[in-house]
Protein backbone atom coordinates (compact mmCIF):
# COMPACT_ATOMS: atom_id res chain seq x y z
CA UNK A 1 0.00 0.00 0.00
CA UNK A 2 1.16 3.39 -0.89
CA UNK A 3 1.92 6.00 1.88
CA UNK A 4 -0.49 8.36 0.75
CA UNK A 5 -3.26 5.65 1.19
CA UNK A 6 -1.84 4.40 4.25
CA UNK A 7 -2.05 8.40 5.60
CA UNK A 8 -5.77 8.25 4.02
CA UNK A 9 -6.90 4.87 5.96
CA UNK A 10 -5.31 6.19 8.88
CA UNK A 11 -7.19 9.33 9.07
CA UNK A 12 -10.63 7.82 7.94
CA UNK A 13 -10.02 4.90 11.53
CA UNK A 14 -9.06 8.08 13.30
CA UNK A 15 -12.12 10.36 12.09
CA UNK A 16 -14.13 6.95 13.37
CA UNK A 17 -12.67 6.75 16.74
CA UNK A 18 -13.22 10.54 17.08
CA UNK A 19 -16.58 9.87 17.23
CA UNK A 20 -16.62 8.04 19.90
CA UNK A 21 -15.29 10.88 21.54
CA UNK A 22 -17.71 12.93 20.94
CA UNK A 23 -20.71 10.80 21.42
CA UNK A 24 -19.36 9.80 24.93
CA UNK A 25 -19.96 13.18 25.76
CA UNK A 26 -24.02 12.89 25.86
CA UNK A 27 -23.49 9.50 28.35
CA UNK A 28 -21.02 11.41 30.30
CA UNK A 29 -22.75 14.78 31.06
CA UNK A 30 -26.40 13.68 30.39
CA UNK A 31 -26.95 10.19 31.66
CA UNK A 32 -24.58 10.03 34.44
CA UNK A 33 -23.14 13.42 36.24
CA UNK A 34 -24.87 16.17 35.15
CA UNK A 35 -28.66 16.69 34.15
CA UNK A 36 -29.43 13.23 35.54
CA UNK A 37 -28.51 14.74 39.33
CA UNK A 38 -29.81 17.90 38.19
CA UNK A 39 -33.50 16.37 37.05
CA UNK A 40 -33.36 14.16 40.22
CA UNK A 41 -32.71 17.33 42.87
CA UNK A 42 -33.61 20.14 41.08
CA UNK A 43 -36.28 19.92 38.28
CA UNK A 44 -38.30 17.13 40.28
CA UNK A 45 -40.19 17.27 43.12
CA UNK A 46 -38.29 15.36 45.19
CA UNK A 47 -35.55 13.23 45.15
CA UNK A 48 -37.38 9.90 45.78
CA UNK A 49 -39.85 10.79 42.42
CA UNK A 50 -37.58 12.07 40.48
CA UNK A 51 -34.97 8.82 40.76
CA UNK A 52 -38.46 6.56 39.89
CA UNK A 53 -39.31 9.09 37.00
CA UNK A 54 -35.77 8.62 35.22
CA UNK A 55 -35.91 5.19 36.23
CA UNK A 56 -39.05 4.81 34.32
CA UNK A 57 -38.10 7.11 31.15
CA UNK A 58 -34.77 5.18 31.04
CA UNK A 59 -36.89 1.66 30.61
CA UNK A 60 -38.87 2.63 28.14
CA UNK A 61 -36.23 4.60 25.77
CA UNK A 62 -34.31 1.02 26.30
CA UNK A 63 -37.30 -0.38 25.02
CA UNK A 64 -37.68 1.17 22.06
CA UNK A 65 -34.42 0.80 21.04
CA UNK A 66 -34.71 -2.52 21.82
CA UNK A 67 -37.14 -2.83 19.23
CA UNK A 68 -36.02 -0.23 16.92
CA UNK A 69 -32.50 -1.20 16.53
CA UNK A 70 -32.45 -4.07 14.66
CA UNK A 71 -35.21 -2.71 12.31
CA UNK A 72 -33.23 -0.01 11.16
CA UNK A 73 -29.87 -1.85 11.17
CA UNK A 74 -32.03 -4.32 8.62
CA UNK A 75 -32.89 -1.02 6.52
CA UNK A 76 -29.58 0.63 6.46
CA UNK A 77 -28.52 -3.54 5.10
CA UNK A 78 -30.28 -3.12 2.13
CA UNK A 79 -29.76 0.78 1.37
CA UNK A 80 -25.94 0.16 2.22
CA UNK A 81 -24.61 3.64 3.21
CA UNK A 82 -24.22 4.05 7.04
CA UNK A 83 -23.59 7.78 7.14
CA UNK A 84 -26.99 9.27 6.23
CA UNK A 85 -28.53 7.18 9.40
CA UNK A 86 -25.35 8.17 12.02
CA UNK A 87 -26.13 12.27 10.38
CA UNK A 88 -29.83 12.19 11.30
CA UNK A 89 -28.98 10.57 14.94
CA UNK A 90 -26.51 12.56 15.91
CA UNK A 91 -28.40 15.70 14.69
CA UNK A 92 -31.38 14.67 16.91
CA UNK A 93 -29.15 14.07 19.84
CA UNK A 94 -27.54 17.51 19.35
CA UNK A 95 -30.93 19.26 19.06
CA UNK A 96 -32.11 17.18 21.87
CA UNK A 97 -29.28 17.90 24.03
CA UNK A 98 -29.17 21.67 23.43
CA UNK A 99 -33.10 21.72 23.94
CA UNK A 100 -32.45 20.65 27.78
CA UNK A 101 -31.37 24.35 28.39
CA UNK A 102 -35.16 25.31 28.43
CA UNK A 103 -35.50 23.03 31.39
CA UNK A 104 -35.71 25.34 34.06
CA UNK A 105 -35.12 24.62 37.75
CA UNK A 106 -38.97 23.56 38.67
CA UNK A 107 -41.19 20.69 38.85
CA UNK A 108 -43.35 22.66 36.02
CA UNK A 109 -40.65 21.29 33.32
CA UNK A 110 -40.43 17.17 34.17
CA UNK A 111 -42.54 16.21 31.29
CA UNK A 112 -40.14 18.19 28.69
CA UNK A 113 -37.30 17.11 30.97
CA UNK A 114 -37.92 13.50 30.71
CA UNK A 115 -39.65 13.66 26.66
CA UNK A 116 -36.28 16.07 25.32
CA UNK A 117 -33.32 13.35 27.24
CA UNK A 118 -35.40 10.14 26.23
CA UNK A 119 -35.30 11.93 22.31
CA UNK A 120 -31.66 13.05 22.83
CA UNK A 121 -30.70 8.83 23.84
CA UNK A 122 -32.69 7.79 20.81
CA UNK A 123 -30.92 10.02 18.74
CA UNK A 124 -27.22 8.90 20.67
CA UNK A 125 -27.88 4.79 21.18
CA UNK A 126 -29.51 4.60 17.34
CA UNK A 127 -26.20 6.62 16.10
CA UNK A 128 -23.83 4.29 17.68
CA UNK A 129 -25.72 0.89 15.74
CA UNK A 130 -24.48 2.72 12.65
CA UNK A 131 -20.91 3.81 13.67
CA UNK A 132 -20.37 0.24 15.49
CA UNK A 133 -21.02 -1.58 11.88
CA UNK A 134 -18.65 0.78 9.92
CA UNK A 135 -15.49 -0.85 11.77
CA UNK A 136 -15.45 -3.82 9.93
CA UNK A 137 -15.26 -1.88 7.01
CA UNK A 138 -12.55 0.51 7.36
CA UNK A 139 -9.98 -1.50 10.06
CA UNK A 140 -8.43 -4.71 8.72
CA UNK A 141 -9.09 -7.82 10.29
CA UNK A 142 -5.89 -7.74 12.33
CA UNK A 143 -6.86 -4.16 13.59
CA UNK A 144 -10.03 -4.20 14.50
CA UNK A 145 -9.47 -5.25 18.06
CA UNK A 146 -6.97 -2.22 18.90
CA UNK A 147 -9.46 0.23 16.69
CA UNK A 148 -12.21 -0.59 19.17
CA UNK A 149 -10.17 -0.43 22.09
CA UNK A 150 -8.44 2.89 21.06
CA UNK A 151 -12.28 4.29 20.13
CA UNK A 152 -13.46 2.86 23.46
CA UNK A 153 -10.58 4.85 25.45
CA UNK A 154 -11.25 8.31 23.33
CA UNK A 155 -14.73 7.78 24.48
CA UNK A 156 -14.13 7.85 28.39
CA UNK A 157 -11.20 10.28 27.41
CA UNK A 158 -13.86 12.65 25.54
CA UNK A 159 -16.69 12.57 28.21
CA UNK A 160 -14.06 13.26 31.08
CA UNK A 161 -12.79 16.09 29.04
CA UNK A 162 -16.31 17.65 28.17
CA UNK A 163 -16.85 17.28 32.43
CA UNK A 164 -14.09 18.65 32.72
CA UNK A 165 -14.83 22.18 30.71
CA UNK A 166 -18.03 22.17 32.29
CA UNK A 167 -17.09 21.95 35.73
CA UNK A 168 -14.23 24.34 35.21
CA UNK A 169 -15.61 26.72 32.85
CA UNK A 170 -19.15 26.71 34.04
CA UNK A 171 -20.07 25.28 37.11
CA UNK A 172 -17.60 24.75 39.51
CA UNK A 173 -15.95 27.88 38.72
CA UNK A 174 -15.45 30.72 41.44
CA UNK A 175 -15.45 33.32 38.22
CA UNK A 176 -17.58 31.56 35.31
CA UNK A 177 -16.81 31.79 31.44
CA UNK A 178 -20.12 33.50 31.35
CA UNK A 179 -22.31 36.10 33.33
CA UNK A 180 -24.85 33.17 34.33
CA UNK A 181 -28.00 33.44 36.89
CA UNK A 182 -27.29 30.29 38.94
CA UNK A 183 -30.30 31.35 40.84
CA UNK A 184 -31.99 29.90 37.55
CA UNK A 185 -28.99 27.29 37.05
CA UNK A 186 -27.80 28.92 34.12
CA UNK A 187 -24.30 27.84 34.97
CA UNK A 188 -25.72 23.90 35.30
CA UNK A 189 -27.94 24.25 32.01
CA UNK A 190 -25.32 26.27 30.14
CA UNK A 191 -23.37 22.41 30.18
CA UNK A 192 -26.08 20.70 28.06
CA UNK A 193 -25.42 23.11 25.58
CA UNK A 194 -21.89 22.72 26.03
CA UNK A 195 -22.46 19.33 25.72
CA UNK A 196 -24.78 19.39 22.65
CA UNK A 197 -21.53 21.34 20.32
CA UNK A 198 -19.07 19.05 22.14
CA UNK A 199 -20.89 16.09 19.83
CA UNK A 200 -21.88 18.02 16.74
CA UNK A 201 -18.13 19.47 16.31
CA UNK A 202 -16.00 16.94 17.17
CA UNK A 203 -18.70 14.13 15.26
CA UNK A 204 -17.53 15.82 11.85
CA UNK A 205 -14.24 14.38 11.30
CA UNK A 206 -16.02 11.31 10.89
CA UNK A 207 -18.35 12.49 7.92
CA UNK A 208 -15.29 14.37 6.11
CA UNK A 209 -12.61 11.53 6.25
CA UNK A 210 -14.38 8.23 6.67
CA UNK A 211 -15.46 6.37 3.96
CA UNK A 212 -19.28 5.25 3.73
CA UNK A 213 -20.56 1.89 2.34
CA UNK A 214 -21.50 2.63 -1.39
CA UNK A 215 -25.63 2.77 -1.80
CA UNK A 216 -27.39 -0.07 -3.24
CA UNK A 217 -29.77 2.67 -4.81
CA UNK A 218 -32.89 1.62 -3.01
CA UNK A 219 -35.03 4.13 -2.32
CA UNK A 220 -36.35 4.22 1.91
CA UNK A 221 -39.28 2.44 1.43
CA UNK A 222 -38.17 -0.34 -0.26
CA UNK A 223 -34.90 -0.23 2.32
CA UNK A 224 -37.55 -0.82 4.76
CA UNK A 225 -39.37 -3.68 2.96
CA UNK A 226 -36.41 -5.37 1.97
CA UNK A 227 -34.96 -4.87 5.70
CA UNK A 228 -38.37 -6.11 7.11
CA UNK A 229 -37.88 -9.12 4.91
CA UNK A 230 -34.50 -9.33 5.87
CA UNK A 231 -35.35 -9.89 9.62
CA UNK A 232 -37.33 -12.26 9.16
CA UNK A 233 -35.22 -14.55 7.18
CA UNK A 234 -32.60 -13.94 9.83
CA UNK A 235 -35.35 -15.80 12.46
CA UNK A 236 -36.04 -17.72 9.84
CA UNK A 237 -32.45 -18.87 9.53
CA UNK A 238 -31.39 -18.61 13.20
CA UNK A 239 -29.46 -21.70 14.07
CA UNK A 240 -26.97 -20.25 11.13
CA UNK A 241 -25.97 -17.85 13.02
CA UNK A 242 -26.24 -19.58 16.75
CA UNK A 243 -22.78 -19.10 17.04
CA UNK A 244 -23.79 -15.01 17.07
CA UNK A 245 -27.45 -15.92 19.40
CA UNK A 246 -24.56 -17.30 22.44
CA UNK A 247 -22.62 -14.58 22.32
CA UNK A 248 -25.53 -11.98 22.07
CA UNK A 249 -26.87 -13.64 25.54
CA UNK A 250 -23.78 -14.12 26.90
CA UNK A 251 -23.36 -9.95 26.47
CA UNK A 252 -26.59 -9.92 27.80
CA UNK A 253 -26.18 -11.13 30.91
CA UNK A 254 -22.53 -9.43 31.86
CA UNK A 255 -23.78 -5.95 30.21
CA UNK A 256 -26.94 -6.19 32.58
CA UNK A 257 -23.88 -6.72 35.46
CA UNK A 258 -22.11 -3.72 34.23
CA UNK A 259 -24.97 -1.73 33.95
CA UNK A 260 -26.07 -2.32 37.37
CA UNK A 261 -22.49 -2.02 38.61
CA UNK A 262 -22.33 1.51 37.15
CA UNK A 263 -26.08 2.67 38.52
CA UNK A 264 -25.65 1.11 42.19
CA UNK A 265 -21.26 1.57 42.65
CA UNK A 266 -21.90 5.33 43.57
CA UNK A 267 -25.00 4.36 46.10
CA UNK A 268 -22.86 1.07 47.31
CA UNK A 269 -19.69 3.44 48.16
CA UNK A 270 -21.73 6.17 49.88
CA UNK A 271 -24.01 3.80 52.43
CA UNK A 272 -21.24 0.88 53.16
CA UNK A 273 -18.42 3.46 53.04
CA UNK A 274 -19.99 6.65 54.19
CA UNK A 275 -18.57 8.57 51.27
CA UNK A 276 -19.55 12.23 50.70
CA UNK A 277 -21.31 12.85 47.17
CA UNK A 278 -18.17 14.68 46.52
CA UNK A 279 -15.78 11.53 47.09
CA UNK A 280 -18.31 9.41 45.01
CA UNK A 281 -18.01 12.08 42.39
CA UNK A 282 -14.54 11.94 42.09
CA UNK A 283 -14.58 7.61 42.45
CA UNK A 284 -16.98 8.03 39.27
CA UNK A 285 -14.26 9.83 37.56
CA UNK A 286 -11.43 7.63 38.97
CA UNK A 287 -13.43 4.61 37.76
CA UNK A 288 -13.82 6.14 33.84
CA UNK A 289 -10.35 7.04 34.02
CA UNK A 290 -9.00 3.40 34.90
CA UNK A 291 -11.83 2.13 32.07
CA UNK A 292 -10.40 4.26 29.41
CA UNK A 293 -7.04 3.44 30.44
CA UNK A 294 -7.65 -0.37 30.40
CA UNK A 295 -9.69 -0.16 27.02
CA UNK A 296 -6.57 1.10 25.13
CA UNK A 297 -4.26 -1.02 27.14
CA UNK A 298 -6.26 -3.90 25.98
CA UNK A 299 -6.43 -2.74 22.38
CA UNK A 300 -3.23 -4.59 21.39
CA UNK A 301 -4.32 -7.76 23.62
CA UNK A 302 -7.18 -8.25 21.51
CA UNK A 303 -5.69 -8.49 18.39
CA UNK A 304 -3.01 -11.02 19.74
CA UNK A 305 -5.24 -13.28 21.70
CA UNK A 306 -8.56 -12.62 20.22
CA UNK A 307 -11.77 -10.72 21.36
CA UNK A 308 -13.43 -14.17 22.98
CA UNK A 309 -10.39 -14.73 25.30
CA UNK A 310 -10.03 -10.81 25.95
CA UNK A 311 -13.75 -10.88 26.77
CA UNK A 312 -13.23 -13.80 28.83
CA UNK A 313 -9.78 -12.27 30.86
CA UNK A 314 -11.54 -9.03 31.52
CA UNK A 315 -14.51 -10.83 33.28
CA UNK A 316 -12.05 -12.96 35.46
CA UNK A 317 -10.70 -9.64 35.92
CA UNK A 318 -14.28 -8.19 37.10
CA UNK A 319 -15.45 -11.35 39.01
CA UNK A 320 -12.44 -11.28 41.22
CA UNK A 321 -12.12 -8.45 42.75
CA UNK A 322 -15.84 -7.66 42.16
CA UNK A 323 -15.64 -10.28 45.43
CA UNK A 324 -13.46 -9.12 47.37
CA UNK A 325 -14.81 -5.77 47.08
CA UNK A 326 -17.95 -7.11 48.73
CA UNK A 327 -15.89 -8.09 51.87
CA UNK A 328 -13.37 -5.64 52.56
CA UNK A 329 -14.10 -2.83 55.52
CA UNK A 330 -11.50 -0.58 54.42
CA UNK A 331 -12.08 2.40 52.07
CA UNK A 332 -8.55 2.30 51.03
CA UNK A 333 -9.25 -1.56 49.95
CA UNK A 334 -12.23 -0.14 48.43
CA UNK A 335 -10.73 2.91 46.34
CA UNK A 336 -7.75 0.41 45.19
CA UNK A 337 -10.63 -2.80 44.21
CA UNK A 338 -13.02 -0.16 42.60
CA UNK A 339 -10.02 1.06 40.37
CA UNK A 340 -8.51 -2.19 39.27
CA UNK A 341 -12.32 -3.27 38.44
CA UNK A 342 -12.25 -0.05 36.47
CA UNK A 343 -9.50 -1.54 34.17
CA UNK A 344 -11.77 -4.41 32.61
CA UNK A 345 -14.51 -2.50 32.15
CA UNK A 346 -13.21 -0.81 29.19
CA UNK A 347 -11.74 -3.57 27.73
CA UNK A 348 -14.65 -5.99 27.79
CA UNK A 349 -16.71 -3.32 26.09
CA UNK A 350 -14.27 -2.34 23.19
CA UNK A 351 -14.17 -6.46 22.76
CA UNK A 352 -17.74 -7.16 22.67
CA UNK A 353 -17.79 -4.77 19.69
CA UNK A 354 -14.62 -6.35 17.85
CA UNK A 355 -15.96 -9.71 18.60
CA UNK A 356 -19.57 -8.95 16.33
CA UNK A 357 -17.41 -6.72 13.71
CA UNK A 358 -15.52 -10.39 12.84
CA UNK A 359 -18.15 -12.33 13.69
CA UNK A 360 -21.22 -10.76 11.96
CA UNK A 361 -21.97 -11.60 7.95
CA UNK A 362 -20.94 -8.48 6.14
CA UNK A 363 -24.34 -8.18 4.29
CA UNK A 364 -26.17 -8.18 8.02
CA UNK A 365 -23.32 -5.73 10.00
CA UNK A 366 -25.89 -3.31 10.61
CA UNK A 367 -28.43 -5.59 11.84
CA UNK A 368 -26.63 -7.26 13.99
CA UNK A 369 -25.30 -4.12 15.51
CA UNK A 370 -29.53 -3.35 16.16
CA UNK A 371 -29.50 -6.50 17.74
CA UNK A 372 -26.08 -6.01 19.96
CA UNK A 373 -28.36 -2.99 20.92
CA UNK A 374 -31.16 -5.09 21.72
CA UNK A 375 -29.01 -7.43 23.47
CA UNK A 376 -27.89 -4.34 25.69
CA UNK A 377 -31.39 -3.13 26.46
CA UNK A 378 -33.22 -6.22 26.86
CA UNK A 379 -33.07 -7.73 30.57
CA UNK A 380 -31.03 -3.95 31.67
CA UNK A 381 -33.90 -4.06 34.63
CA UNK A 382 -33.09 -7.17 35.61
CA UNK A 383 -29.85 -6.78 37.55
CA UNK A 384 -31.44 -2.79 39.80
CA UNK A 385 -34.59 -4.96 40.55
CA UNK A 386 -32.51 -7.75 41.80
CA UNK A 387 -30.02 -5.52 43.87
CA UNK A 388 -33.20 -3.45 44.89
CA UNK A 389 -35.29 -6.40 46.07
CA UNK A 390 -32.22 -8.53 47.83
CA UNK A 391 -31.02 -5.67 49.86
CA UNK A 392 -34.20 -4.57 51.02
CA UNK A 393 -34.94 -8.27 51.88
CA UNK A 394 -31.66 -8.92 53.73
CA UNK A 395 -30.66 -4.97 54.75
CA UNK A 396 -27.42 -5.08 53.41
CA UNK A 397 -26.50 -3.25 50.74
CA UNK A 398 -23.25 -6.25 50.40
CA UNK A 399 -25.54 -9.06 49.59
CA UNK A 400 -27.61 -7.02 47.25
CA UNK A 401 -24.77 -5.93 45.45
CA UNK A 402 -24.17 -9.80 44.59
CA UNK A 403 -26.07 -10.55 41.45
CA UNK A 404 -23.82 -8.49 39.78
CA UNK A 405 -20.94 -11.20 40.19
CA UNK A 406 -24.21 -13.57 39.43
CA UNK A 407 -24.56 -11.85 36.20
CA UNK A 408 -20.92 -11.68 35.03
CA UNK A 409 -19.93 -15.34 35.94
CA UNK A 410 -23.31 -16.48 34.33
CA UNK A 411 -21.84 -14.35 31.19
CA UNK A 412 -18.38 -16.16 31.55
CA UNK A 413 -19.52 -19.31 31.86
CA UNK A 414 -21.58 -18.69 28.47
CA UNK A 415 -18.45 -17.55 26.57
CA UNK A 416 -17.00 -20.74 26.72
CA UNK A 417 -19.74 -21.85 24.46
CA UNK A 418 -18.93 -18.98 22.01
CA UNK A 419 -16.71 -20.00 19.40
CA UNK A 420 -13.98 -17.62 17.88
CA UNK A 421 -15.42 -15.49 15.25
CA UNK A 422 -13.07 -16.86 12.59
CA UNK A 423 -14.81 -20.22 13.28
CA UNK A 424 -17.44 -18.73 13.20
CA UNK A 425 -17.66 -17.17 10.24
CA UNK A 426 -16.71 -20.69 8.83
CA UNK A 427 -19.97 -21.68 10.19
CA UNK A 428 -22.15 -19.71 8.14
Amino acid sequence: MSAPSTRRKSSALIAWALYDWANSAFFTLIQTFVFAIYFVRVVAENETVGTALWGYMTAASGFVIALGGPVLGAMADQGGRRKPWIAVFTLLCVFATAGLWFVAPSPDFVLLALIVVAVGTLGAEFASIFYNAMLPDIASADRIGRWSGWGWGLGYAGGLACLAVALLGFVAAEHPWFDFDRGASEDVRATFVLTAAWVLVFSVPLFLFTPDTPSTGKGLSQAAWDGFRQLLNSARHVRRYRHIVRFLIARMLYTDGLLTLFMFGGVYAAGTFDMSPADVLKFGIALNVSAGLGAGAFAWVDDRIGAKATIMASLVGLIVPGILILLVDSEAAFWSLGILIGVFIGPVQAASRSYLARAAPQALRAEMFGLYALSGKATSFLGPLTVGWLTHLTGSQRIGMSPIIVLLVTGLVLMFTVPKPRQALSAD
